[in-house]
């Protein structure tokens, strides 16, 4: 009797209720047959049962009501002790089951685990980033991160976000998605249309070595390329110096690390990869009938899609 998570292939873009956001969208990927890698939501439904359970839902507002905005401290002591609050109780035993059941599914040794808010990249609220993502997640430690994605709701940044979007009276709860990691040799982000001069004939893709946090993070200044859509013409390359990459740390997750000298200054994507990326991501904004960006990573030689959301700018 599965009740607190879901594959990406049993959701849809209808699902962010009990997925979240991304959830919803990485099941929308799946069935419109995008490389995806595998995966499943721990649904909202496993957060509120745990809030429920530990009376946490009636702690947690009480603290939020103290919370002044215009005291940044304030902000952060009352996220601080929300977020302790969430950590001092054990999931529910039955809960933790299903989610180690489902990891066993899923037949790979290292997963991202990522929170997926239930409010999140609808066109008025994006909550892209205010959340918390974790990398080579084992088995051993996969509950303690669901945790941690949970309590992420309440980061400074996310408590502000609430306030400021007027979430603060809605139920904001939060899904977590478990996905099979891309160990990337070549990580970044796509514009299926401009994102400067929001023209929609061309694309934009920002590559760079190691995995995708170091762009999305804005650790490093990626690779960027223009790209017509309708001939399928690189418009544009311009190649960046990369000298640290983010890359696998065994069991403690990513390290920064030094890029080879002979790399450094190479172009990250072959013009081949480059329009290979470019269909690939056509599909994506065919199927949603409007400009996305997406996150995507190079394993292997194979190209994944680890998110896509609409460009809310346009």
């Amino acid at each position: 009797m599965v009740k607190y998570t879901k594959f990406f292939a049993n959701l849809d873009k209808n699902s962010v209720s009990e997925a979240g956001g991304k959830g919803a969208q990485l099941g929308e990927l799946t069935k419109a047959k995008i490389p995806v890698p595998p995966g499943f939501v721990v649904l909202s439904q496993a957060f509120e049962r745990f809030l429920e359970e530990t009376d946490l839902d009636v702690d947690i507002e009480a603290q939020l009501k103290k919370v002044n905005l215009k005291d940044t401290n304030s902000v952060d002591r009352y996220s601080n002790v929300i977020r302790d609050l969430i950590h001092d109780f054990k999931i529910p035993a039955d809960i933790n089951k299903e989610i180690l059941a489902s990891f066993k599914k899923l037949n790979c040794p290292y997963v991202a685990v990522r929170s997926s808010a239930t409010a999140e990249d609808s066109s008025v609220a994006s909550w892209a980033g205010e959340l918390e993502t974790y990398l080579y997640v084992t088995r051993a430690n996969l509950t303690e991160m669901v945790r941690k994605c949970w309590s992420s709701l309440f980061t400074p940044r996310a408590i502000f976000y609430r306030f400021e979007k007027k979430l603060d009276k809605n139920r904001v709860s939060v899904g977590v998605v478990v996905q099979k990691m891309v160990n990337s040799e070549i990580a970044g982000v796509a514009f299926t249309a401009h994102p400067v001069t929001n023209d929609r004939n061309q694309m934009v893709i920002e590559a760079g070595w190691g995995l995708g946090e170091a762009i999305v993070s804005g650790k490093i200044t990626p690779d960027a390329y223009v790209v017509d859509k309708k001939e399928k013409a690189i418009l544009d390359i311009n190649i960046s110096e990369q000298k640290e990459m983010i890359v696998r740390a065994g069991a403690k997750g990513t390290k920064t690390a030094v890029v080879p000298a002979a790399k450094q200054s190479k172009q990250k994507l072959t013009g081949k990869q480059i329009i290979e990326l470019v269909k690939l991501c056509e599909n994506i904004e065919e199927h949603y009938r409007h400009p996305q960006d997406i996150e995507w990573a190079l394993e292997k030689n194979k190209f994944y899609i680890t998110q896509a959301r609409p460009i809310t700018t346009l």
